[in-house]
């Protein structure tokens, strides 16, 4: 079973700083791409940035030029680098692997999510 757990969130004052991280763990064999999202009270949930496995990124529009996704260097790990928070960013923060081969089939797996909060 894969498991990814996260970690990281946090309270913080607009305009500063947080780093997530998300480890996956278990039988895995390669990992297509990771990916965060995060959910506001009352929101749906929506892609936040996303790399593939050959370091190709893609992040929503109003965190781009502050947030970073980077991949570890065990690739079974990811990061968001989150600069400039402001109090919208507020939400829960979850993180994804998608296409996770563990030898014997294809699946996509999610964290428990983490609470980042930000304060005005």
């Amino acid at each position: 079973q894969v498991q990814l757990v996260e970690s990281g969130g946090g309270l913080v004052q607009a305009g500063g700083s947080l780093r997530l991280s998300c480890a996956a763990s278990g039988r895995i064999f390669a990992i297509a791409s990771m990916a965060w999202y995060r959910q506001a009270p009352e929101k749906g949930r929506e892609l936040v940035a996303h790399i593939t496995s050959t370091g190709v990124t893609t992040y929503l529009e109003s965190v781009k030029e502050r947030f970073t996704i980077l991949r570890g260097n065990t690739k079974n790990t990811v990061y968001l680098q989150m600069n400039s928070l402001k109090p919208e960013d507020t939400a829960v923060y979850f993180c994804s692997a998608g296409g996770v081969y563990d030898g014997r089939s294809v699946n996509n797996y999610w964290g428990q999510g983490t609470q980042v909060t930000v304060s005005s």
